[in-house]
C-alpha cells in the first residue's frame, strides 16, 4: 500500500493490467512493420517516444471489467487499431498545425518533411483497417471509423467556428466531443465489443468514454489559464484564436463594451503579452474558471454513475482512479 502511494497515478491504475500492456507493445511494434526500411526508422522512431499509452489501457480496463477478468486476443487488436489510428491523426495533426514539437521530441514532420509525414500517416491509418479487415473484426473497425470521422468533422467545425469566433456553449461541447472525446469512447467500445459484451454495453461504454474525454478536454482547456509550469504555457489557446469554455462562458455573460473588448483582444490583439494577460483576468474575475470547473465536474460525474452498474472489481478501481486523474492531473 505504501509502495503504491508513492507511485505516479498512471503507473497505479496499470496495475491490473500491467503483464498485457507489456505484451501489447511488442504486438503494436510487430503491427507496424514494413518492407520499407525508411519507414521502418519512422515508426522505431514513433514508438521509442510514445506518450502514457492512456488509451489502450482503456481498451484492456474496460475489456476486463465488462467481462469479469476475461480477456481476448481481439483486445489486444483493438488496442493496437486504435493506437495506429490515433498516431497517424497527430502525424498528420502535426503537419496541418506546422507543428515541430510532440510530447517534447521533434515530430515526424520537423525531421522528414510533410510530404513524408503525411505519407507515414496514411500508412498507419491503413495498416489499422487492415488489422481489423485481415482479422474479420468488423464490430471493433466500425467503431473505430465512427471516430476518425468524428474527428475530421470536428477539425473542421472548430476550423470555421475559429474564423467568426461565434461559437456557443452548444458548439463547443459538439467541437470537443468530436475532435477529443470520440477517440476515448472507441477505445471504451472497443475494449467491451473485443470480448463479446452486448451492443447495450458497448454503447454505455461508447457513453463513457465519451464523458471522461470531455472531462478531460475542458481540463485541457482550464490549463490556459493556470500559473503552474506545465506543458503547454498559459494564454496559448487565446494566442491562437481557440475558443474554449471559460472565455465563451464570459463572452456570455458580459457587457456589450466588454464583450467588444475580448473579442477585438483574442482577434487582433492575441500576440501582446499584456493584452493576453488582461483578458486571463477578466475571464477569471467574471467566472469563467469556476463554471468551468463545474462543467468538467459534471461530466466526471456522469462517467461515475455508468460504473455503478459494474461490480467492484481491481479494473473498475482503476477506472475509477482514471476518472480522477483525468480531472486532477497537473499536466
Amino acid at each position: 500500500m505504501y509502495k503504491g502511494a508513492l507511485m505516479k497515478p498512471v503507473e497505479q491504475i496499470k496495475i491490473p493490467i500491467a503483464k498485457e500492456m507489456e505484451l501489447f507493445e511488442s504486438k503494436f511494434k510487430d503491427s507496424m512493420l514494413s518492407k520499407v526500411p525508411l519507414l521502418n526508422r519512422i515508426t522505431y522512431y514513433i514508438v521509442r517516444r510514445k506518450g502514457k499509452q492512456m488509451r489502450p489501457m482503456f481498451v484492456f480496463l474496460v475489456a476486463k471489467m465488462t467481462s469479469n477478468g476475461g480477456f481476448d486476443e481481439r483486445t489486444y487488436r483493438g488496442a493496437s487499431i486504435v493506437e495506429l489510428i490515433h498516431t497517424a491523426t497527430l502525424v498528420h495533426d502535426d503537419v496541418v498545425d506546422d507543428s515541430n514539437i510532440r510530447r517534447g521530441f521533434f515530430s515526424i514532420n520537423a525531421l522528414w518533411k510533410n510530404k513524408i509525414a503525411v505519407l507515414v500517416g496514411d500508412f498507419l491509418l491503413s495498416k489499422g483497417l487492415l488489422l481489423s479487415i485481415d482479422n474479420e473484426d468488423f464490430d471493433l473497425l466500425k467503431l473505430i471509423s465512427i471516430a476518425v470521422r468524428e474527428m475530421s468533422e470536428g477539425e473542421l467545425l472548430q476550423i470555421e467556428k475559429a474564423r467568426k469566433l461565434d461559437i456557443t456553449e452548444d458548439i463547443y461541447f459538439e467541437i470537443i466531443r468530436q475532435k477529443t472525446a470520440t477517440l476515448i469512447a472507441a477505445c471504451c467500445g472497443i475494449g467491451a465489443a473485443s470480448v463479446g459484451c452486448s451492443n447495450e454495453v458497448v454503447q454505455q461504454m461508447r457513453k463513457f468514454g465519451e464523458y471522461i474525454g470531455i472531462a478531460f478536454q475542458i481540463k485541457d482547456d482550464l490549463f490556459d489559464y493556470t500559473d503552474e509550469k506545465i506543458g503547454k504555457p498559459t494564454g496559448i489557446d487565446i494566442k491562437e484564436q481557440k475558443m474554449t469554455l471559460p472565455l465563451i462562458y464570459t463572452l456570455n455573460n458580459c457587457s456589450d463594451k466588454d464583450r467588444k473588448w475580448l473579442i477585438n483582444s483574442v482577434k487582433n490583439h492575441n500576440t501582446n503579452k499584456k493584452r493576453v494577460k488582461e483578458v486571463i483576468s477578466f475571464v477569471k474575475e467574471n467566472g469563467g474558471i469556476e463554471y468551468t470547473v463545474k462543467k468538467m465536474h459534471n461530466y466526471k460525474n456522469r462517467a461515475l454513475k455508468i460504473l455503478e452498474n459494474y461490480p467492484d472489481s481491481e479494473y473498475k478501481q482503476s477506472l475509477l482512479m482514471m476518472i480522477d486523474y483525468v480531472v486532477e492531473r497537473k499536466i
